[in-house]
């Protein structure tokens, strides 16, 4: 296998970003371990992606079933090079209509999943000396443009901050693992049409939708040159910084401008 190509597991690659990733990874020569629930299209996307796609129907909310997608991985290739946690589900429900098991769910598949990735390859990593972690969260963790993803969005800034202790706790004695977070904005996806409780609206966004080519082209590059975060969007990071300037003049301008935005009655 050539140095310049890495194992590399994917979660939540049935489609969108996943599908897209292992399209430009496995074109370049990657091998992929590719992983998500739905195995016909699961196999597919292995299948355009490259020979060396091996597809693993997978629970990520299952501990058991992330550790087995580790042991496959090792088994076919004999080591780990980069996981990336991308698997997760939206919600369109405000905070006040939530349920428990709404809850229950955002939290399993967007935070308790890809605990799970950590723990199952970061012992992998230290044992090599060298990996990389990347997590797949949403610039909705930073800011709360889209309020309708309520309990989505507090489980991607939980992700947040659990990116950010471990990678903290590797820097000193492993500096060789990264970990790195990512956080597209509106991506042009089914992922707002599979939301939980659904009602067919977009979030409104200041900045354009990308495509899922252009966010996976921004994690092949951040594989090949390791950083702590990336926004896929380049609009965000002064959005982001805008809104921690002064919090409450950014929400006041908000809605300011959607009450002018809003028909007349």
């Amino acid at each position: 296998m050539s140095s310049n190509r890495k194992v590399i597991v994917i979660t939540g690659a049935s489609s969108g970003i996943g599908a897209a990733l292992a399209h430009h990874l496995g074109k370049a020569g990657n091998p992929l371990i590719l992983a998500a629930r739905r195995g016909d299209e699961l196999t597919q996307v292995a299948c355009d992606a490259s020979p060396a796609a091996v597809p693993i129907v997978t629970d990520v909310t299952d501990r058991a079933a992330v550790d087995h997608l580790r042991d496959e991985a090792m088994r076919a290739f004999g080591r780990v090079d980069v996981w990336i946690n991308n698997a997760g589900r939206g919600i369109d429900k405000p905070v006040l209509e939530l349920t428990d098991a709404d809850f229950d769910e955002m939290m399993a598949i967007n935070v308790k999943s890809a605990l799970y990735g950590m723990q199952a390859i970061i012992p992998h990593f230290i044992q090599r000396g060298a990996g990389h972690l990347i997590n797949i969260s949403s610039f909705l963790a930073r800011v709360p443009l889209a309020t309708n993803r309520s309990a989505y969005n507090a489980a991607k800034a939980a992700l947040n901050a659990l990116t950010a202790n471990v990678r903290v706790d590797l820097h000193e004695k492993h500096p060789a693992i990264h970990v790195s977070l990512v956080m597209p904005g509106v991506v042009a996806t089914d992922f707002a049409r599979n939301a939980v409780g659904d009602k067919g609206g977009q979030p409104t966004s200041p900045m354009p939708a990308q495509t899922t080519d252009e966010v996976a082209l921004s994690i092949v590059e951040l594989i090949a040159n390791p950083r702590a975060e990336v926004y896929t969007n380049p609009a965000s990071a002064p959005i982001v910084r805008k809104y921690y300037e002064d919090v409450g003049a950014f929400e006041e301008s908000r809605r300011s401008r959607r009450e002018q935005e809003r028909p007349d009655e």
